[in-house]
């Protein structure tokens, strides 16, 4: 049976973290996800998760300066040092609350000389010191539509970057709403590189609303996924109809038609 992960970045944001965590608990999600979760203190985290007895998947590096819009800094050759603490900034807090993984995000860099390297450079270091805690380093392709200028806008870039970098925790972050806008064909993508995928997630397509609706049968799909053999979790990352406590009823009929 799949297992379902709920994204905080998208999911009871009116609430605050620990809140969030304890709703998601409630609906029955298997486990949770956040984007930046820095401002609450890493052991309250800790302790709501022991509490709900959920596993935090993975967290984010820092977008930057929200109020310029900035959505990430790691692919910026004139912005190392920052990045680097942002890397260990993540990597602190994951450890701190047991996370399994951070997500690396290189930011709005496309065009930028030197942001390949730059970003390399920086997905290396990340892999060595998170791997000393047992973690893994995410990389997510984002399509360029809904965030102009982001460096990591395909899945061919991605691949490429891990199998370049060969780095046996460097995965890639699938998420369906993205490869689907950029790409489609979203089995075929996904069966290729089924081994270096950390984690996928989903959302309706083209509305980026719950996954019951759209060109995209995720019942179906998460029957075909688990027949893969694909074991990690599914992470819900989409943005409510209304409140998300009012749309959760795609939980059941998702788990109940992929029978």
């Amino acid at each position: 049976m799949t297992k379902l992960s709920a994204n905080l970045g998208f999911l009871w944001t009116e609430l605050p973290l620990t809140e969030a965590i304890r709703a998601a608990a409630n609906a029955g999600f298997d486990a949770v996800e956040c984007h930046w979760p820095f401002e609450t203190p890493a052991e309250i985290i800790k302790s709501t998760l022991l509490e709900t007895n959920l596993g935090m998947l993975s967290l984010n590096t820092s977008r930057g300066n929200e109020k310029k819009g900035e959505f990430g800094i790691c692919a910026f050759p004139d912005r190392v040092s920052e990045a680097r603490e942002a890397i260990q900034q993540a990597v602190n807090y994951a450890v701190a609350i047991d996370a399994k993984a951070v997500h690396v995000m290189p930011g709005k860099a496309a065009g930028i000389d030197g942001a390949m390297e730059c970003f390399l450079d920086n997905l290396g270091y990340a892999a060595t010191l998170a791997d000393k805690f047992g973690l893994e380093i995410l990389i997510e392709p984002i399509n360029r539509e809904d965030i102009p200028g982001y460096f990591l806008a395909d899945m061919e870039t991605a691949v490429e970057i891990v199998r370049k970098l060969k780095r046996a925790n460097i995965k890639i972050m699938f998420d369906c709403y993205h490869i689907q806008k950029i790409h489609g064909e979203l089995r075929d993508r996904l069966e290729r590189n089924l081994d270096i995928i950390g984690h996928i997630q989903i959302a309706a397509y083209p509305s980026r609303h719950e996954p019951d609706e759209g060109d995209v049968d995720y019942p179906d799909f998460l029957k075909w996924l688990d027949a893969l053999g694909y074991a990690g979790y599914v992470g819900a990352e989409y943005k409510p109809r209304t409140t998300t406590d009012a749309g959760l009823d795609w939980i059941d009929l998702l788990r109940r038609q992929g029978e």
